[in-house]
């Protein structure tokens, strides 16, 4: 078997992202989803250091180099949208233009940029947040501390990470500082992705899109799987594995009682759908399901 090709420049990895719809930035165990650190540096522990001999850190290394680069070089070209944007402590995730929108409108809003003020359960603190970045601007945990008045950096990082949780927020770059790494920079979500948040799919073909598109990349997984990403309840995440399956998209086999869903070829995938739409029966003309 021919090893897979792996990514060396910014537009490799852009393209990455775009096959894969959603990512990791680094592996986690606990969600079936590819990382940008295997596509840069192979399926291998994340080696981050180069160290001297007596162990004090010297470099990154060469893949640690580009990874940490360019997490956050592709959302502040606008390549790809980043953040903690999936899990439901919210790991770094990237993701595609093409499949943000299907992500953006399970959240219930209309895609503007003010439509945060309608989500229910913010806290005062992470609706001030929003409401800072909203009128300034990309701004930094600094920044904003800055424009609130308020000192307490733990309190307004918890908050940042909420608010990407729920695409309130999410990465713009990073902006240098006089001491220490370069801080990231957020931005309000639907105000930086306008482009991909118009016309927003329903629910129901939001959530097949993210099944199909983690099932592509993944290659095989379980409802349980599938809802740990999303945060959906289980018995909702193997609902919409059966209508793939149903679609003649996706193939179900059990193992030790557990059901494994994996991609169905593409030439029986076809087969699929078509028995679908003969069961269905001719769709007439002018009815809604043929526009």
């Amino acid at each position: 078997m021919a090893r897979p090709t792996l990514v060396r420049t910014l537009e490799q990895a852009a393209a990455f992202v775009e096959r894969a719809g959603i990512a990791l930035v680094y592996s986690n165990a606990d969600l079936v989803l590819p990382s940008l650190w295997e596509a840069v540096a192979g399926p291998r522990p994340v080696d981050w250091a180069v160290r001297d001999e007596t162990g004090a850190f010297v470099a990154f290394t060469q893949e640690m180099d580009r990874v940490w680069r360019w997490k956050d070089e592709l959302p502040e070209r606008g390549l790809v949208c980043a953040g903690r944007h999936v899990g439901r402590s919210g790991h770094a995730t990237l993701v595609a233009p093409s499949v943000l929108g299907s992500l953006y409108a399970l959240t219930g809003r209309r895609g503007h940029p003010e439509d945060f003020r309608d989500e229910d359960g913010l806290a005062p603190l992470e609706w001030e947040v929003a409401e800072a970045v909203l009128e300034a601007g990309p701004a930094t945990g600094p920044a904003i501390r800055k424009l609130l008045g308020t000192s307490d950096r733990k309190a307004v990082d918890r908050a940042i990470g909420v608010l990407q949780r729920r695409l309130v927020l999410t990465n713009a770059g990073v902006a240098e500082q006089q001491q220490g790494w370069p801080a990231i920079r957020v931005d309000i979500l639907p105000r930086r992705w306008k482009a991909s948040l118009r016309g927003l799919p329903a629910p129901e073909d939001s959530r097949r899109q993210l099944a199909q598109a983690v099932l592509g990349s993944a290659g095989e997984l379980t409802a349980a799987d599938l809802a740990a990403i999303f945060s959906w309840r289980r018995g909702d995440a193997a609902a919409v594995l059966h209508e793939l399956a149903d679609a003649g998209l996706a193939t179900a086999r059990d193992e030790d009682d557990i059901r494994v869903w994996s991609p169905t070829p593409p030439s029986a995938a076809g087969r699929g759908r078509n028995a679908a739409r003969s069961r269905r029966g001719p769709i007439a003309r002018g009815s809604p399901s043929s526009r």
